[in-house]
């Protein structure tokens, strides 16, 4: 095939680019750079160091690929496909190494450049890091922040959910095509977020299904699109310490918040802390670090003073983290049956909750 055939539809030369063998984005993106938005033509490619393979890989026009891809586009308003040189890629993303050369959003455009805040953790959190995410993320919203994450279970859900539940916006950036929503149980919340002014994005061929590999290269698009990303919850190996890394590479501000050191779920974020990420108690300690946020002016609920406290001694042997029904009655030094009637008026009273464990300190305690 020809050059000529790649000026039939501007999105065929960057199909060519994406396919070609042993150009990633970094060397395709300089490419373009380099040799302006016609680099495709021949008297352009000759100026490269490109094998012969490479450049008949280069002026090979995909309408395979173009056919589906633009069929996917117009069965709906608010499906958009934004190549690397599109005004409305979002310039955040823009300016990260290895940008995705085709991004596919379906939703509301606009709200790719507004600013963002990233959110993610562990798909398996626990009682602790889903109230954290419930406490911390209306306040960001109310600050004006979007909320971006990978739409898995666990964190990613829960930021989403909340978001939404504060009446903001939320972002989900997907390991796979958006014709694939993974995983099928959030199919509900990805309608959800669209239809509140979000949208999903995905640097996959709309058909594509999930693949292993595909996650961690989705990662550097959630925090490429963010101002800082915030890491809940996260073990030592957890996939959330990759988004950190790529944050810290793409020069953006990582967030985390601590927990006990017995607590698998906490190491990420404590290594993170160690390695100068700022530690998190509040969401003012996100905002001041981010100068958009800078004026902004976060409700913070005051306690009520004059309110007494019910079983005070009981009510301190009970931690943030899942503490067992034996260890507390050790602690008080009182008759099981009396600690287990202390607890159930405590919980319905909602200062603590019963986990799988034990019990747990609630957001009103």
């Amino acid at each position: 095939m020809t050059a000529s055939r790649l000026t039939q539809h501007p999105l065929l030369p960057w199909l060519a680019l994406q396919h070609t063998h042993g150009i990633g984005p970094v060397r395709a993106l300089k490419l373009y750079q380099t040799l302006g938005e016609h680099w495709y033509l021949p008297e352009n490619l000759q100026q490269t160091k490109l094998s012969t393979e490479q450049l008949s890989q280069l002026q090979t026009a995909h309408f395979e690929l173009l056919e589906p891809i633009l069929a996917w586009q117009q069965a709906a308003s608010n499906r958009h496909i934004l190549t690397w040189d599109n005004p409305d890629y979002p310039a955040q993303l823009k300016a990260i190494p290895a940008a995705p050369l085709i991004l596919f959003v379906e939703g509301e455009l606009n709200a790719l450049t507004r600013p963002q805040i990233a959110v993610v953790g562990s798909r398996h959190p626990s009682y602790v890091g889903k109230e954290n995410t419930k406490t911390l993320i209306p306040a960001l919203v109310e600050a004006g922040a979007i909320i971006t994450s990978g739409l898995a279970l666990g964190i990613d859900g829960l930021s989403h959910q909340a978001a939404l539940d504060a009446g903001g916006i939320s972002l989900g950036v997907l390991g796979s095509g958006l014709a694939k929503v993974y995983p099928k149980r959030h199919l509900r919340l990805a309608t959800e977020l669209i239809a509140s002014g979000g949208a999903l994005i995905s640097e996959c061929y709309p058909w594509i299904g999930p693949l292993a590999h595909h996650f961690p290269r989705r990662n550097r698009i959630i925090s490429g699109l963010s101002l800082g990303v915030l890491v809940m919850e996260a073990a030592e190996r957890s996939g959330s310490l990759i988004t950190a890394r790529y944050a810290l590479e793409q020069g953006r501000e990582v967030f985390a918040i601590p927990g006990a050191w017995q607590n698998p779920l906490a190491w990420g974020c404590n290594q993170l802390i160690q390695q100068g990420a700022k530690l998190v108690l509040s969401a003012n300690d996100i905002l001041e670090e981010l100068n958009v946020f800078s004026v902004a002016e976060v409700k913070v609920l005051a306690a009520n003073s004059g309110e007494l406290l019910p079983y005070p001694e009981l009510l301190d042997n009970v931690g943030l983290e899942a503490t067992a029904l034996d260890v507390i009655v050790t602690r008080c030094q009182q008759p099981v049956q009396e600690v287990l009637i202390q607890l159930v008026e405590l919980e319905l009273a909602g200062w603590v909750a019963s986990v799988p464990g034990g019990y747990v300190r609630a957001r009103r305690g």
